[in-house]
């Protein structure tokens, strides 16, 4: 498969569901940088990282969860796609959305998130 240029940030605190997330995502194409929790990722994206959509859990460790980090991300980069995903929130918890953003409930079927990332990155293009 030839790769593209669209880069994702996986934000998961659980280390197998990150590999499972950034293998499924490499193996479509999809260059992939993961951490493990917000404040690493707001980090990696004021590094000036490419990033072409960040795809963050709710349920962070630390200080920050997903929704927090999503707030942050918007007010540095307030063209970027955001998909939230969750299996102990609902689309609710977020109260609100940030703008441009998407929720996706656990369990996704991996190729269903490919699909998604590819939608949201075309519109973003």
């Amino acid at each position: 498969m030839q790769a593209r240029s669209t880069s994702v940030l996986v934000v998961e605190d659980e280390v197998l569901i990150s590999q499972l997330i950034a293998e499924v995502l490499c193996e479509n194409g999809f260059a992939v940088h993961t951490v493990e929790a917000g404040e690493e990722a707001l980090r990696y994206l004021e590094s000036g990282a490419k990033v072409d959509v960040l795809f963050t859990d709710i349920n962070l460790a630390g200080r920050m969860d997903g929704s927090m980090l999503a707030r942050e991300v918007r007010a540095q980069r307030p063209e970027l796609p955001i998909v939230y995903c969750s299996g102990r929130y609902s689309p609710a918890a977020l109260a609100p959305p940030v703008s441009r953003s998407i929720f996706l409930k656990k369990p996704y079927n991996p190729a269903d998130l490919c699909r998604l990332l590819e939608r949201l990155t075309a519109i973003s293009h």
